[in-house]
Parts: C-alpha cells; sequence; structure tokens
C-alpha cells in the first residue's frame, strides 16, 4: 500500500500507541515497579497504605543474568585474520561498549531495542542505540525489511511541552513537530540510501512474529505470584508469628507502665513480662497462644523459584537455592550450561543486526556499498564462564600442537582486540629465533631422531645384567 510521508508518520504513530502500554508494563516489571497482583480488592481497600508490597524481582535477574554474557569485541571481515580496525573506532567513537549493553537489556525486557545509523563528520558515522518506548518500525511483508520507522520525543520549555517525531523511509528522513492537531516539517534529508536507517536489536523473533518476544513472558505470572505470598508472609509475621497472649480480668487501666502512664498496644503485644496485682482469685489469668510458623511460605517461594530456573535456564544457585553440600565446581559449571547456549543464541541474533549497523555506516561514509562487508562477522566474548586455568590450559594445548595460531588463542584466552594488538607489537621486538621457535620448541625442531640398531646386536645392557639362576 502506497502512503505519503503524512500518512505513513501518522500510522506509525497509532501503532507504537497501541503497543506502549504492553511496552512499559514490561519496563515497569523490570524496574520492580508493578503492581501487586493476586490480592483480592476488598482486601487492599481496607489496608490502605498500610500494606506495601514485597518485590521478588526475579524479572531484573533473569534479564541481567543474560546481558552479561553479551559483551561485543570486535568486528572482523571476511578473509581477515584481524578484527577491522576502522569498524571498532566507530564503535568507540560512539559509546557503544556502554550503549549495546543498554540496547541489548532493552530489547531482553521490552522484546526489541533499535539503532539508527546517521551522518555526524568526517571521520565517523553517528550510531545512536534507542528505546522501544520512543521508536517504532514497519517491516515489509514481502522482504522483511524495514519500511519505514519513526521516533518519537518531547521538549518543554517553561510551561509549553512541545512533541516532535523523526520519520525515517528509504529515501529520505522528514523532521516533524505537532502544532495544533497536525505535523508540520521542519527539516528534511533527501539521502537516497535505499534502505531504511534503523536497524532492529529483536529478541526471540519468529517467523511470524518479528516483532520479538520478552524474556519475561514466562517469568511474570511467576514473579507477581512470588511477590503476592512474600506480602502474605510479612502480614501473617505482623499478626501471626509473634505470640499471641489473652487476659482475662483485665481492664484498660491495668495496662500501665511504672510510673502510671498507659502503653502502647504494640507493647501489650511483644512486651516480654506482664505484672499484676490481681490474682486468679480476682478473675484475673494469662493465656499464650504459640506463634504462627512461616515454613509454608518459604516452601511455596522455593518452588516458584525452582520453576523460574527451569524455564529461564537460570543456574538454582542463581535464585539462593543452595543445599548443605557446597556443589563441586564442575556442577556448577554443568548447570549453567543451558544459560551459556542461550546467551550464545542471542549472540547470533543481536549479532546480525550489528552487522547490518556497520554495513549502513560504511555507506554512510563512503557513499557506496561495500560487497566485501556482506561477510562481516561480529566478535563476541566468551559466554562461559571456566576458570582462567582451565581456559589457559585449553588454549595452550591447542596452540602448541598447531591447531590454532597465536592470536586465536589470545582471543580464547578473553584478551580484548586492543590488549592483541599491544601483544602482537611486542612480539615485534623479541628474539625472532625464540618468536619462530615457539613455546614448544620440540614442535619447531621435530622429534628426537631414533638410533637404529642392527638385528644381530646385543643389547649393551645385557651384558651387564647378571645371568638369571637356574630353576630348581
Amino acid at each position: 500500500m502506497a502512503r505519503s510521508e503524512q500518512e505513513w508518520l501518522t500510522h506509525l504513530i497509532t501503532c507504537h500507541d497501541q503497543q506502549k502500554s504492553d511496552l512499559s508494563t514490561l519496563d515497569s516489571y523490570y524496574e520492580g515497579r508493578q503492581p501487586l497482583s493476586y490480592m483480592a480488592p476488598e482486601l487492599i481497600a481496607e489496608m490502605q497504605d498500610r500494606i506495601r508490597q514485597v518485590v521478588v524481582n526475579w524479572p531484573r535477574l533473569v534479564v541481567d543474568s543474560m546481558e552479561e554474557r553479551l559483551d561485543v569485541e570486535g568486528f572482523r571481515l571476511a578473509g581477515a585474520a584481524q578484527s577491522d580496525e576502522r569498524l571498532w573506532s566507530w564503535w568507540q567513537a560512539n559509546d557503544l561498549d556502554e550503549e549495546s549493553q543498554l540496547g541489548h537489556l532493552d530489547a531482553l525486557a521490552m522484546r526489541r531495542s533499535f539503532v539508527i545509523v546517521g551522518a555526524d563528520d568526517d571521520e565517523n558515522p553517528l550510531i545512536t542505540v534507542e528505546s522501544p518506548l520512543e521508536v517504532h518500525a514497519e517491516r515489509d511483508p514481502r522482504t522483511r525489511q524495514v519500511a519505514a520507522a519513526v521516533k518519537r520525543w518531547s521538549e518543554t520549555e517553561g510551561a509549553t511541552k512541545t512533541e516532535f517525531a523523526t520519520l525515517y523511509r528509504p529515501d529520505a528522513t522528514v523532521w516533524s513537530h505537532r502544532d495544533g492537531g497536525a505535523w508540520v516539517e521542519y527539516d528534511r534529508d533527501d539521502h537516497n540510501l535505499g534502505v531504511v536507517p534503523v536497524v532492529p536489536l529483536v529478541n526471540r523473533a519468529r517467523t511470524r512474529n518479528r516483532e520479538g518476544v520478552s524474556e519475561l513472558a514466562d517469568i511474570i505470572p511467576l514473579s507477581d505470584a512470588a511477590c503476592k505470598i512474600a506480602t502474605d508472609m510479612m502480614v501473617s509475621a505482623e499478626y501471626h508469628a509473634v505470640p499471641r497472649r489473652v487476659a482475662f480480668g483485665f481492664s484498660e487501666s491495668d495496662f500501665v507502665d511504672e510510673q502510671g502512664r498507659p502503653v502502647t498496644a504494640f507493647s501489650r503485644v511483644v512486651g516480654r513480662m506482664w505484672a499484676t496485682e490481681k490474682s486468679k482469685l480476682d478473675g484475673a489469668d494469662v493465656v499464650q497462644f504459640p506463634e504462627a510458623s512461616l515454613t509454608n511460605f518459604h516452601d511455596t517461594i522455593n518452588s516458584l523459584a525452582t520453576l523460574v530456573a527451569s524455564l529461564s535456564g537460570l543456574p538454582p544457585h542463581f535464585l539462593g537455592m543452595t543445599t548443605d553440600n557446597p556443589a563441586s565446581a564442575d556442577a556448577i559449571r554443568s548447570s549453567e550450561a543451558r544459560l551459556i547456549k542461550r546467551a550464545e543464541r542471542k549472540q547470533r541474533a543481536f549479532g546480525g543486526a550489528w552487522e547490518q549497523v556497520m554495513r549502513l555506516a560504511t555507506r554512510i561514509q563512503t557513499g557506496e556499498w561495500d560487497a566485501g562487508m556482506r561477510g562481516l562477522e561480529t566478535i563476541w566474548r566468551d559466554a562461559s564462564t571456566p576458570t582462567i586455568a582451565q581456559a589457559s590450559d585449553a588454549a595452550t594445548k591447542k596452540y602448541s600442537t598447531g591447531i590454532v595460531p597465536l592470536r586465536q588463542t589470545r582471543e580464547d584466552l578473553g584478551y580484548t582486540q586492543e590488549q592483541i594488538a599491544r601483544m602482537e607489537e611486542a612480539d615485534l621486538h623479541e628474539d625472532p629465533v625464540a618468536r619462530a621457535i615457539g613455546p614448544n620448541p620440540a614442535a619447531a625442531v621435530g622429534p628426537k631422531p631414533v638410533t637404529s640398531v642392527p638385528a644381530d646386536a646385543t643389547p649393551a645392557a645385557a651384558d651387564t645384567q647378571p645371568a638369571a639362576a637356574p630353576a630348581a
């Protein structure tokens, strides 16, 4: 369907408004600001402000545990042994070490985030990471590429609030502001790129749902239940975890301190000692009921935590589930296997988006599409958590046997591209013979030759050995 720029702008804003409510709900769960669920409205109305929700913020734990394993370390062109310095300089110039983390975080929590590429100066393109609460994109149903996108924001000056919107199309970028009830264009850039300079970072996309799925989709109901149980536990602790006492034959005037002043209701409940001059003959008596156990709440929360671990792939110890016998190092690494595999899947999906970002940046800087960029590869930090000794041992063995070169060995050990570059520069100043031989001289010169021995020769050692005694 052909639309004018104004029609595209109105259409995208309408679609964005329809989705912002769900996105805001996901954002509130990550921030721990979700409303209290599973509690009767009558009880909430009766308690009013006297009850405050206990937030068990598993949604943030699930998202952060995944995001912590998504670190971009460089980009490598097809056939190149080293990472591309130009692309990495653009990455650093746009503070994408920090900004990429924000993009991954929003995509995991709110289904998707966006990266917008534009011109900045002669040396570096402008690359910004955007929130789905401010940016919306629509895809072409045939090509699955972004057909149009909009970014919205507002600025306040004094008591006046002005809304702004930027429309991104394959041939132009248009800036508008709202004047009354209409959008008025105030600037445009006819770039004729042929593609929309907006790249979505989508989490868990599917063939019929390219907009993504939040990592919190399965966790929110369990988190609501845990918050409800934890809140009930605190209410129960207030009323039932302290032993209850019943006093017979007392009046309000009997509850006074040493100076004869009335004591508070709380002191009556939790007071360590009650004393009175009245006796049972006067009808006075005090009965104490045992306090209630809260283990049923503990068991319920632990059961919910087990479900969260199974759905999210988190190791049980991430959720505080421990045993009397601490798990071994091998058992801990084994429990992280599913989380590591899921992180590697995220790296593949997000890596494709970052590669598209760099292709766009190259096109904007050079003015033409580079065919060699089709084989671009994103370099990620290892998503697993091996010990330093294990990683060093494995990398050294692969290098000493000639399976991998020295640069790959250093990448496997987790060194950044800048650190590897400094190491390679230091290698140039080493002794060339020692550098050529490497850490394993035997591998460089070959195995030790074996001296051949004539078949009829008697080993020298045989002459020195005493003859065996004859059998009895």
